[in-house]
């Protein structure tokens, strides 16, 4: 999403710059907007306003008040909109209120607006003096406000440019300029950690990229295991071998899939070991893994909770620094497609709960139960020590 800013940066400018005709508001899809509210995102401030049908109330995006049902849920321009429409203003937010009220907010959107349009990232050091703040104090304030450090906004910054780049550029050359790179080498350097791909496949969509893949039986029905040059990219379950096939090549639409080499087979061992029991198998295997920033935050958390272990969607939103945001962590996991080496099966509702799985709940109450009786087994003392 394009994000832009309607006020000037200035710290000691206090008033509003017109807009432009084409502003990026008038661009944006409820889709859009509604993932911008889901993140919280501090950038899309002056881009839309939304209203809560229940509560007939309206906020800014990145209001800190509880997330409403999608349903509920209406998206508009302005406040002025809003209010025509039957709505107030929050008392938290204050949609109604000019942005100069909140100077910490005012910096941080100047230096993404740095950020944004520089050549050239620049460093923490430039980007506190511009506000005035010591670098320390700045990175800190930028990721509470943010929720991403200075460094990681400007990378996926870059990252969301060269995607979009890259299908509406006649060449890779420009896309890789536009994007910001100043230098094919550095270019070639990131792209294929940034997309997973080389940047021609990715243009493409995916055409050419070889992925070797297998379906076989394990304690769960059929698992589908395949995997990319850069590491494992998909572990589906499901109860045919056509259906786990369809779902794949609907991922990866242009992709040359492969049988499975000798190399290939001994990584499906050992997935299929650390199925069985992640407590003794761990899966020290690459991961291709494509998502949004936020997804990737979600996915990452997950991978740090141990087998036998289970937290709720709030306690992940609380680890990424988003403790509003749980509802947003549930779509996160519901959109992972590495199943178990991602374990989003250890993520319950707060109340104890299921709550929901991507390969239904008799699936995620099996590997929860059989990984509780392994840490059991893997905690209990053993051989003559026990009995001491």
């Amino acid at each position: 999403m394009e994000m832009t800013s309607n006020e000037s940066m200035g710290l000691l400018e206090e008033r509003t710059l017109p807009l432009e005709p084409t502003d990026t508001r008038a661009l944006l899809s409820d889709d859009d907007r509604w993932e911008s509210l889901v993140q919280r995102d501090a950038q899309a401030r002056g881009e839309f306003v939304y209203g809560v049908l229940t509560t007939r109330v309206y906020c800014r995006p990145a209001c800190a008040s509880r997330l409403p049902n999608r349903e509920n849920v209406r998206f508009f321009e302005t406040g002025k909109e809003a209010e025509q429409a039957g709505f107030r203003p929050c008392k938290r937010c204050r949609p109604e209120a000019p942005d100069w009220e909140k100077p910490h907010t005012r910096a941080v959107l100047k230096t993404c607006k740095m950020i944004d349009e520089a050549d050239t990232q620049p460093s923490l050091k430039e980007l506190a003096h511009a506000v005035g703040l010591s670098p320390f104090h700045f990175q800190r304030l930028f990721k509470k406000i943010v929720g991403v450090t200075p460094k990681q906004y400007a990378t996926e910054r870059r990252a969301s440019l060269l995607r979009k780049n890259l299908k509406e550029d006649s060449t890779i050359t420009d896309a890789m300029y536009h994007a910001g790179f100043g230098s094919s080498s550095r270019f070639y350097e990131k792209a294929l950690a940034t997309l997973g791909m080389k940047p021609s496949a990715y243009k493409n969509g995916a055409q050419d990229v070889r992925i070797r893949f297998a379906i076989v039986p394990c304690f769960l029905e059929l698992v589908l295991v395949a995997a990319t040059a850069q590491g494992i990219c998909t572990i589906d379950f499901g109860n045919t071998a056509a259906a786990l096939k369809e779902s794949l090549q609907r991922r990866f639409p242009k992709a040359q899939f492969q049988d499975p080499d000798p190399r290939f087979t001994d990584m499906i061992a050992k997935v299929l070991a650390f199925l069985e029991d992640p407590h003794r198998n761990g899966l020290e295997l690459p991961l291709d893994i494509q998502g949004t920033a936020f997804q990737r935050r979600v996915w990452l958390a997950l991978q740090e909770i141990p087998p036998g272990v289970t937290v709720s969607y709030a306690d992940i939103a609380s680890r990424i620094g988003k403790p509003k945001a749980a509802r947003a962590v549930a779509q996160a996991c519901a959109a992972n497609p590495i199943a178990v080496a991602i374990p989003c099966h250890r993520v319950v509702r707060g109340n104890g709960q299921l709550g929901g799985y991507r390969w239904g709940l008799a699936r995620k109450r099996f590997l929860l139960e059989q990984e509780s009786r392994n840490s059991l087994q893997h905690s209990a003392p053993k051989g003559p020590a026990a009995r001491r």
